[in-house]
C-alpha cells in the first residue's frame, strides 16, 4: 500500500481526498492544512505520494513543492489546482510535480493521476 500525505487548506477537500484514497487501497499517513506543515510532515513521515493544493496560507503549494524537491528530487507530488489556475501548472511541472489534477475533479481522474506515478 502506498502512503499518501494530503496537503490542502480545505477540510472538505482533505476529507474527500482521504475517502477516495482509502477506499482505493492507499494509506493516508497525515494531512496538513498549509504548505509549511506539509513540508514538515513530508520530511517527518516520508510518504510515497503527496497531493498538494496550490493556493494555501502560510506557504503556497508551488513553494512547498520546490522545498520538497530541493531536498528530495525523487519525491512524488501531484498538484491540485482550482479551475482558473491552470497558468501555474507549467510552473508546477517545471518545479518537479509528477502530475496535476484540476478541481473539482472526478474520482477516476484523480486516481488515474496517482496511478501514473
Amino acid at each position: 500500500m502506498k502512503k499518501v500525505l494530503i496537503v490542502d487548506d480545505s477540510a472538505f477537500m482533505r476529507v474527500t481526498i482521504r475517502s477516495i484514497l482509502e477506499k482505493s487501497g492507499y494509506t493516508v499517513v497525515a494531512e496538513a492544512e498549509n504548505g509549511w506543515l506539509g513540508v514538515n510532515r513530508y520530511f517527518e513521515l516520508k510518504p510515497d505520494i503527496v497531493t498538494m493544493d496550490i493556493t494555501m496560507p502560510e506557504m503556497d503549494g508551488i513553494t512547498s513543492l520546490k522545498e520538497i524537491m530541493r531536498l528530495n528530487s525523487k519525491a512524488n507530488v501531484i498538484m491540485l489546482t482550482a479551475v482558473g489556475q491552470q497558468h501555474v501548472v507549467k510552473d508546477a511541472i517545471v518545479s518537479g510535480a509528477r502530475g496535476f489534477v484540476v478541481k473539482p475533479f472526478k474520482e477516476e481522474t484523480f486516481l488515474s493521476a496517482l496511478a501514473r506515478i
